[in-house]
């Protein structure tokens, strides 16, 4: 009503001028404020209603994504981690391979080197087994040259005690 009482103290040629009719435009007025609260009742609600909604919604992906991404660097952090130990784990593995081996290589050597000595010391031994042999043979001809040339010179042959004694003495005196 004080709209009305407002519109009237306007001045009669400005209304006229623009050509408004006062009813009609109170009529509309009224028709816009129905409107607008049917609007605001029914509609307007229900809207912000759904933008709420919509806003919580965004505010808990918001809050879910932090949290994935949180998890997200905690993983890559494990991860990272769980590589650390792997590479440290394998370089160990790699360097008690390495030691191993060395130690069979070593073990190896000196299993060859036993085994060179082994060969010489049974080398030696059969030279000397065969020296032994040899000299024994090479007595035992002298001897037998010593006879043959004893009982040549006495004209005469031996008996088996005097070639015993002969070979013995012959034996002494060559001394291998």
């Amino acid at each position: 009503m004080d709209i009305i009482a407002s519109l009237s103290e306007i001045p009669a040629g400005i209304i006229d001028k623009f050509g408004v009719d006062l009813p009609l435009l109170i009529a509309q007025a009224i028709n816009f404020l129905i409107v607008a609260f049917l609007i605001w009742k029914f509609a307007f609600k229900k809207i912000l209603s759904t933008i709420k909604e919509r806003e919580k919604k965004i505010a808990d992906s918001l809050k879910n994504a932090d949290r994935i991404k949180l998890e997200l660097e905690e993983t890559e952090k494990k991860q990272m981690e769980t590589l650390k130990e792997a590479s440290l784990e394998a370089k160990n593995t790699v360097a008690l391979a390495q030691e191993k081996a060395k130690s069979f290589i070593e073990a190896q050597k000196e299993e060859a080197r036993k085994q060179a000595e082994e060969i010489i010391s049974k080398a030696h031994l059969a030279m000397e087994h065969e020296r032994q042999k040899v000299l024994k043979d090479a007595k035992d001809e002298i001897a037998s040259l010593v006879l043959l040339a004893t009982s040549k010179v006495l004209q005469r042959e031996l008996n088996d005690d005097e070639k015993t004694r002969f070979a013995e003495r012959a034996a002494k005196e060559i001394n291998f």
